[in-house]
């Protein structure tokens, strides 16, 4: 049966599972989120970075969720705020003979949005391709994990907004990874234990309700 949580782990060899990881991955956990900029950022290596967009996102979730702020009034209220900034300081910086506002040529760099873009991309074709697959008999496990999640996070979803599911999800990426990897053998410990858990439970179900339900002969394709 195909592992739940790690790719080999039985009952009988307890010794072998001890060692092994979190989703039966063998890389470490940062070459696991891309290796790249997108993976220091949510491991906390760049904590300045980390810290802006945690503190971006949570003003972004305060002003729209309790202050109840409209997204395009706040983008014209912001608009003006940096060009009475920027006009001031460069009208002082005449007068005064003060050093003038730098504004940079380019903001954002395009390497940036194309390597967060790339490391969605294979997460999403990963998961799209686990969730075929399993829809087609070949993970039950992941199958019915799929299931009762997709129903958790649907009823979740009736109960927040689609701004505070988001905001979840970034507190989640941006501390999940974070104390996994500091915590990783406690957790991989931890996880071994259940997944066993769920595996027996999966072999005693399989063998007494899903083994006795009456199946068709295979017919063979033919060309």
């Amino acid at each position: 049966m195909p592992g739940l949580v790690y790719s080999s782990d039985s009952d009988d060899n307890i010794g072998t599972s001890r060692g092994a990881k979190l989703f039966g991955r063998e890389r470490p956990i940062h070459h696991v989120l891309g290796g790249g900029k997108v993976a220091d950022v949510l491991l906390w290596r760049n904590r300045n970075v980390s810290a802006a967009l945690l503190i971006g996102m949570t003003v972004i979730w305060f002003l729209f969720e309790v202050v109840e702020y409209n997204f395009v009034t706040l983008v014209c209220h912001l608009s003006i705020t940096s060009l009475l900034v920027i006009f001031i300081w460069r009208t002082a910086a005449e007068l005064f003979r003060l050093t003038p506002p730098t504004i940079p040529g380019i903001i954002l760099h395009e390497s940036t949005f194309k390597e967060l873009a790339s490391t969605v991309h294979k997460r999403c074709n990963y998961f799209l391709s686990r969730l075929l697959d399993s829809a087609c008999g070949r993970d039950l496990p992941f199958f019915f994990l799929a299931i009762i999640s997709l129903y958790i996070l649907s009823v979740i979803g009736t109960y927040f907004s689609f701004l505070n599911l988001v905001y979840l999800g970034f507190l989640g990426l941006e501390t999940l990874p974070f104390l996994y990897e500091r915590f990783e053998e406690d957790v991989d410990r931890l996880a071994g234990k259940v997944s066993r858990e769920i595996k027996r439970s999966y072999r005693k179900f399989d063998s007494q309700f899903l083994n006795k339900i009456p199946r068709g002969p295979v017919k063979e394709k033919t060309r």
